[in-house]
Formats: C-alpha cells, structure tokens, sequence
C-alpha cells in the first residue's frame, strides 16, 4: 500500500461588500490526503475541504469533491469525481495497471475554481501469470487444446485496457466490451460481457474490433463447444471435472447471481445475444436462447 506525505492549499478570496460596508472573505482550505488502496486497477482517493466565509452570500452551484488525470495539474477539463462533505473520500475504478496518475481535491462555484495540492499515485502492475497474457494452462482433448482456467486478462491482446466496470446501472447500459468480479470481490474470478469476447471497445462501427484471446488462442465458437461436449460423451468424462466449480454471474441489469456458470461463446446467436454453455449442478447445458450481450459471464479458451 502507497501512502504520501502531503500539503494543504488555502486560498483567500475576496469580493464586494455586505451592507454595512464590510468586505466579503471567501476562504475555502482544501487538502488532498493519501491515496491508498491502490490495486491494479482502483485507488481510494482522500481529501479534505473547509470553508471560511464571512459577510458574503450563499455561493450557487457549487461543486466539490477531485479531478485527477495521467497529466499532472489536473482540473476540470479532466475527470472529474464529485464528494459532498468535509472529509471527503472516493474509491476510483477503470484505471491502467502500471501507470501514474495525478490527483487534487477541487471546489468550484459561482466565486470561482479553486485546486488543492497535487498528489501522485501509481496503480500496482497486473501480477505474473496467465493474467498478464502470458500463456494459461491447457490440456489437449481429442483434437482441441483448452485452457483449464477461466480468462482473467484486463486488456486486448494489442495491450489496450478492458474498462472494469462495478456500477449497476452502468453495466446494464453498456454495449462496448466490459469485466469485472464476481460480486466486485477481488478475490473472486472475473466476468466479461460478450462485447469485450468480440473486441468492441468503442461505439464506432466503423472501428475494427480487438482481439480478446492472447497470442495463439481464441474464444470457442459454438461449434468448438459442442465438439468439446461429444467428447467428453464419447469417452465417458465428466465435464465439470474440466469446469471446476461454479463461479457466478452478472445478469445484464448488473446484479450477481451465484450456484452456476455460464461461458461465453464467440458465435453471435442474435442482435442482442450469444450463444453459451450452462454449468448447473456439474452438467453442462446448451443455451437455445442466447444470453444477453450484456450479461457478465467467464469465458475458456482454445487453441488456435
């Protein structure tokens, strides 16, 4: 865990008068605190503000809370993350693994801008392993080669990031390419929506599509699955052997649902779904109606 010895700002603003004659004094004090928290990914970003005010008006339309950005000085221009109160604090999701960012907290009205010290924080790299990219663990059968664990990469194979997404109703509105944890508990296995299994990281049709597998690999086609399920038939296995246990899902208005598994597959059933394959009580079912593109489900790979 980072933490950083910071320094607060105090600003005096001063404008007109009351009736009486007497100036107005306008002194916001604002502090941006450690950042700690930080994981590959998210970062809890502290601060206080305080406000002095004397023989002056209610400001209107106030805002507060912190702008941060990969620039350093960061203002409104950049992301912006409103927090009511004195002691203010936020956790901050979607950003880069391996990067540093810029933040400061910020208060703005109808009196002006005003900026507390700048803090710099650095997200911690994707740890070692299949996560990375890096080859994940397979095991031949028949005539295909799959991974035997769940994807679990934050980025397309070219690098660019796959936003992480906790929010309900963000997740149900998206139609670009998303993950997250099961029930946004790091210590869970990852969920995709079919947007990042077909590379959509943008709104522009005109854009080509990613590619979600690492080097080598790629997402089964409904075909592949059912070529995997003769198999298993065929040589009297057990496929949940292969699936390990369930590990949940997120429906496509953004709440988690446990006791199964479903796994994408790269064929598209439908303007709005794709076909799937179900792990419910160590049997694996065929989806005849798609799932939702939207839905967070994990996904296996096979070799190319």
């Amino acid at each position: 865990m980072k933490k950083l010895l910071l320094l607060s700002a105090l600003f005096i603003f001063a404008c007109s008068t009351d009736s009486e004659g007497n100036p107005c004094i306008y002194e916001p004090t604002l502090t941006t605190e450690a950042v700690i928290n930080i994981t590959e990914t998210s970062a809890t970003l502290n601060g206080v503000i305080s406000i002095v005010s004397e023989n002056c008006d209610v400001p209107n339309n106030t805002e507060q809370g912190f702008v941060y950005s990969t620039e350093i000085q960061p203002t409104l221009e950049d992301i912006q993350v409103n927090v009511n109160g004195t002691n203010i604090s936020t956790t901050i999701e979607g950003l880069n693994p391996n990067t540093t960012y810029y933040v400061r907290a910020f208060l703005t009205n109808n009196l002006g801008e005003f900026y507390g010290n700048e803090v710099s924080f650095s997200t911690e790299e994707e740890p070692t392993g299949s996560c990375d990219g890096a080859p994940y663990p397979s095991i031949v059968y028949g005539t295909q080669e799959w991974t035997v664990e769940n994807a679990c990469h934050t980025t397309y194979r070219d690098g660019t990031p796959i936003p992480q997404v906790t929010n309900n109703n963000e997740w149900g509105s998206l139609s670009t390419g998303a993950w997250c944890y099961y029930d946004n508990d790091p210590t869970k296995g990852k969920l995709y929506n079919w947007y990042a299994v077909a590379g959509i990281h943008d709104n522009d049709e005109n854009t080509p599509n990613k590619e979600f597998a690492p080097e080598g690999w790629h997402v089964p086609s409904d075909a592949e699955w059912t070529t995997l399920e003769e198999y298993f038939i065929a040589n009297g296995l057990n496929i949940s052997g292969f699936i390990d246990l369930p590990v949940g899902v997120r429906n496509a208005g953004g709440s988690f649902e446990e006791n199964y598994a479903v796994f994408w597959s790269s064929s598209d059933g439908s303007p709005n779904g794709a076909y799937n394959r179900w792990l419910y009580n160590g049997s694996l079912y065929y989806s005849d109606n798609f799932d939702n593109k939207q839905s967070g489900n994990s996904v296996r790979l096979v070799k190319d």
